[in-house]
This record gives structure tokens, C-alpha cells and sequence, in this order.
């Protein structure tokens, strides 16, 4: 009894003190002129009815339908037999395309290789005329040496000069360009639309012609490097002429068929003879100027050397003149190497000859599009004009306004139909 009335006495002493001690800290805090607490808000629970209007919007959100997902359709060639012949032309292609890569590198090492060579051979057989004429009766030596090297460096220069590498390398890089674009072409036509029998006939032609216009074999098959003119390069099949020319020009006035309009098509007659009487005459003339100087100076190089050769045997014979032709032809020799091969100019025959090319087939395209009477059969006439203008390098206006001017003008204008090469 007395313990538990000591224990209530001992609770009830605690819960005074703590209420006094509550009531200090209360008094200190609120008595404080220099804290200020920010009044904390706690956010009132929803009520029943809230709840149920939530729940029921998420339950219409989630009872949505689904939509019915659509199936992804892709375009794929059928494994046709025309289809598996285009890819088989495709894979010859593309090999064809990598041999004329590799080749076109070996050969552009030919040219700088053998240049090198050659020059330092002839310099080094000058140097030796020369010691072998100073040193008299005692430089037997340095004169057979010089007359041999003189040889060796006239037989390398005129096989060089055969076979042009500078030419060869431009061959190969149009080659591998063209045979790309046949590439870029098949995968086109297989990509859109399963292949016909006269696809696979196109481009086996297209091949055939590209093989004939840039051969890989040096001996038999290789181009004539020094013909008598410049003739445009041809690396396309002949098309057929069509018999019905005639057809359209009996067609209503200017009305528009497969986009195709008679305005148009004076257009693109007028544009092809201004690039058959100014493009393709003006390259024709560079090119012949560059047969002409390849010409000169592939003999030139071989017969100054040989000069040189002569004279360096006849070292200490006659007095002194056989030491001065040896070192004059054979610096004059070294010169004109490094004009032709250095110079490239067999290159800028081959490039002035692949832009004709390039004109005369512009041509022929124009033609056999126009004599087609069938304008349904015809490729879509903006389309047509859009090509002829990105191969001109001029836009659709420039190129309407250079027919108009060139109209105008009676086929004389003072620019060239082509501002890309």
C-alpha cells in the first residue's frame, strides 16, 4: 500500500515537471522575437465521393479498346528467274567494279614508278658522259656504263609511251564510275519492282559495252593510245531506232500527255543542238590539240634519248662534241618525260574524249526518246527534263530560259549548253 502510494506520487511529481518544463519551452519559443517557422500544411485526405470519381476515371481510361495494330508491309523482289538474273549481273558487276579499282591503282604506280626511273636513269648516265669525258683515256668505264643506261632508259621510255599509264588510269576511273551507276541502277529497279526480261537484257548489254569501251588487258584488247582524231568514247549498247517518228507530229497542239508538251519538246531539241555545234566541237578541238603534243612528245622523249645514247659511245672520239650531245639530249630527254608522263597528257586526251562521249550520248538519248510517237511509252516528260538539266548542271529555269535565248538567237549563243564539265 504505501509503495504503490509512493509510486502515484512519483508519476504524478514527472507529469508536473514535464508540463512546467512545457510550459517554459512553450513561453521561450513564442516570447521569441528572432525565429519565425514557416506553417507546415498537410494536404486533407479525399473523401469517399472523390475516391469513387477516381476510381471510375481510371477505369474508363483503362477500359479503353485497343487498336488493332497494322501489319508492316515491305516491298521485296519475288525470287523470279528474271530476279535471280539481275543479281547474278549484279554480283558480276561488282567484281567488275573492284578489278577495275585494283587495276587503276597498279597502273597509277606504273606511271609514277616508271617516270621516277626513267629520269634517274637518264640523269645518272648525263653525270656519267660527263665524268667519263673529264677523266679521258681512263674513263672507258663510265662511258660504257653511260651508253648502256642511256639504252636501258630509251627501251623503258618507249614502252611507256605505248602504253600511256596516265591514259590507263583515266580508263579505269571512268570505268569503276560507269559500272557504279549500272550498280546504283539494278539495285534501283530490283528495289521497286520485280525485274522484267528486258531489264535483264538492258544491263546485260550495258556490261558488254562498258567491257568493250574500257578493256582490262594490256595486249590485243587495249585502246589505241595515239589515233588519228579524237573519236567521243562509246560505253553504251546502240539503241534501235523507232519507226514512229512521225506519229506525234501529227499530235494536238501544245496538249500535255505523260508530262510531255510540244513547247517541251522544241526545248530539248534546241538545247541538243547547241551541245552538237559548240560542246562537242570545242572538246573535240582540245582533244585533238592533245593528241597532237601527246604525239609529238612520245617521240620526242625516245629519240632525244637515243641521241644521247649515240653520243655517249662516241666519248673521246671526235673531240668533245660526244660528251655535249650525250648531256644535252639526254637533259632535254628528262624534260620532255616529265611534260608527258608528269603532265599527264595522255589523261587529258582520255578526259576530253570521255566528255564527248558524254555529249553523244546525251544526243542519242534525245533522239530515240523524241521518235518515240507513243508518249505513253515514253519516260514522264518533267522527269526527262529534270535528268537533261542535272546533267547540264543548270536548273529547270535556267535551262528553259537558255532554250528561249538560243531560239531567239537562231542556235548562236555566246555559252556553252553545259555548265558541269
Amino acid at each position: 500500500m504505501i509503495s504503490l502510494q509512493k509510486s502515484s506520487n512519483l508519476s504524478l511529481f514527472s507529469l508536473n515537471s514535464v508540463s512546467s518544463n512545457k510550459s517554459i519551452i512553450t513561453s521561450s519559443i513564442s516570447g521569441s522575437k528572432y525565429l519565425r517557422y514557416p506553417k507546415i500544411t498537410v494536404p486533407k485526405l479525399p473523401n469517399q465521393a472523390q475516391k469513387q470519381i477516381f476510381i471510375d476515371d481510371f477505369n474508363k481510361l483503362t477500359n479503353l479498346p485497343l487498336r488493332e495494330a497494322k501489319p508492316i508491309t515491305t516491298t521485296t523482289t519475288k525470287n523470279t528467274k528474271e530476279a535471280i538474273k539481275l543479281y547474278t549481273i549484279l554480283e558480276a558487276v561488282n567484281d567488275r567494279i573492284e578489278m577495275h579499282q585494283n587495276i587503276g591503282n597498279q597502273r597509277e604506280n606504273w606511271n609514277s614508278l616508271l617516270l621516277n626511273s626513267v629520269n634517274m636513269i637518264t640523269l645518272t648516265a648525263v653525270t656519267m658522259a660527263g665524268l667519263a669525258e673529264a677523266s679521258g683515256p681512263n674513263g672507258l668505264g663510265l662511258k660504257v656504263s653511260s651508253a648502256l643506261l642511256f639504252a636501258a632508259g630509251t627501251g623503258i621510255l618507249l614502252i611507256m609511251n605505248k602504253i600511256q599509264p596516265s591514259q590507263l588510269v583515266e580508263e579505269q576511273r571512268n570505268a569503276v564510275r560507269l559500272f557504279k551507276r549500272l550498280q546504283n541502277n539494278i539495285q534501283t529497279t530490283l528495289s521497286i519492282r520485280s525485274p522484267t526480261q528486258e531489264d535483264v537484257e538492258e544491263a546485260m548489254e550495258r556490261v558488254l559495252a562498258l567491257d568493250r569501251a574500257y578493256p582490262l588487258p594490256l595486249l590485243g584488247a587495249m585502246l589505241d593510245k595515239y589515233p588519228e582524231s579524237l573519236e567521243p568514247a562509246i560505253w553504251w549498247p546502240s539503241k534501235k531506232q523507232s519507226t514512229s517518228s512521225l506519229k506525234h507530229n501529227s499530235s494536238k497542239g501544245n496538249d500535255e500527255q505523260n508530262g510531255w508538251t510540244r513547247e517541251l519538246e522544241d526545248d530539248i531539241r534546241e538545247i541538243v543542238g547547241v551541245t552538237k555545234n559548240k560542246d562537242v566541237e570545242d572538246y573535240v578541238r582540245l582533244g585533238n590539240k592533245a593528241l597532237k603534243l601527246s604525239k609529238m612528245l612520245a617521240v620526242s622523249g625516245p629519240l632525244l634519248s637515243g641521241v644521247a645514247a649515240v653520243g655517249a659511245a662516241c666519248l673521246g672520239h671526235g673531240g668533245p662534241w660526244g660528251g655535249i650531245v650525250a648531256g644535252v639530249a639526254g637533259s632535254m630527254a628528262v624534260a620532255v618525260n616529265t611534260i608527258e608522263h608528269g603532265g599527264q597528257v595522255g589523261m587529258v586526251f582520255e578526259m576530253y574524249r570521255n566528255c564527248a562521249g558524254f555529249f553523244k550520248l546525251l544526243e542519242e538519248t534525245v533522239e530515240s526518246t523524241l521518235e518515240e510517237g507513243d508518249l505513253q511509252k515514253r519516260e514522264n516528260g518533267e522527269v526527262f527534263e529534270l535528268k537533261m538539266a542535272l546533267h547540264l548542271g543548270r536548273s529547270l529555269s535556267e535551262l528553259r530560259e537558255f532554250a528561249s535565248k538560243s531560239r531567239r538567237n537562231g542556235g548562236s549563243v555566246d555559252e556553252f549548253a553545259s555548265k558541269l564539265f
